[in-house]
């Protein structure tokens, strides 16, 4: 299993960025009602509602927001709503993936088009990013759930690819199709984790400072700005000095 990478650059910015709750909770409402229309409306029979309301939950989304964006599912207000991955590169080379949930996709196409290139970025085709990347499950839990030592011991068992420990808590990454199984693992050992995800992450990482990583940050920041963006991954790896000095 790997060690420590500076992956989280990406999460800490991303968190930076939901400041604004009820933008944060509608992105949430519209994954939650996209997962209960695809499948059954029970998250104990539909996996991916399972996840959708797990991460609500570690919001702090209230209860009667999830029940309302289920019932959206059932009274059929999602059928134009479509997932759509977008890849482009942004300054320093640096790869992203864009993940938006859209009920017009030449609006979406032509938002996320400007905004890479008003913010020294570009578009690519479907596939020049995504390889640097590998689409895992992302399990999280604090940091009082257990040791280091207990955590790894954990993961290894319920059969998940990789897990990391740091004072902010335990990270475990498993295989797209093994997500369910590991979480179900976890849960009945270590109880019920503090979030849970689907997540793009990286094979290597583009270091990045100064100027590039200003304009990059900015390119991020656009890019979650749009109502339709659900995520943005990035392969950049930047100081903590210097991102403390950009989020200053």
């Amino acid at each position: 299993m790997a060690g420590h990478s500076k992956f989280k650059n990406i999460q800490f910015r991303k968190g930076a960025q939901d400041k604004k709750r009820s933008k944060l909770f509608s992105k949430l409402s519209r994954d939650i009602t996209l997962a209960a229309k695809q499948g059954l409306p029970d998250p104990n029979a539909n996996a991916r509602l399972r996840l959708a309301i797990a991460n609500a939950r570690a919001e702090s989304m209230p209860k009667d927001n999830i029940d309302r964006a289920i019932k959206k599912a059932l009274g059929g207000e999602t059928d134009t709503y479509e997932d759509i991955r977008y890849e482009g590169f942004g300054p320093g080379g640096v790869g992203l993936i864009v993940e938006v949930l859209t009920d017009n996709r030449n609006r979406t196409a032509a938002n996320v088009r400007s905004t890479f290139s008003k913010n020294g970025g570009n578009m690519g085709e479907t596939g020049s990013v995504a390889f640097m990347f590998d689409r895992l499950g992302q399990i999280t839990y604090a940091k009082a759930a257990g040791s280091d030592d207990a955590m790894m011991e954990a993961a290894i068992e319920a059969g998940a690819e990789d897990a990391e420990s740091d004072e902010d808590g335990h990270t475990i990454f498993t295989a797209f199709e093994d997500m369910g199984a590991v979480l179900e693992a976890l849960e009945a050992s270590l109880g019920a984790a503090k979030s849970t995800g689907i997540i793009w992450r990286p094979k290597t990482l583009t270091p990045i400072a100064g100027d590039d990583a200003a304009t990059l940050m900015k390119l991020i920041d656009a890019l979650d700005d749009d109502d339709d963006v659900q995520n943005v991954w990035a392969n950049f790896d930047i100081s903590d000095e210097e991102m403390a000095r950009l989020s200053s």
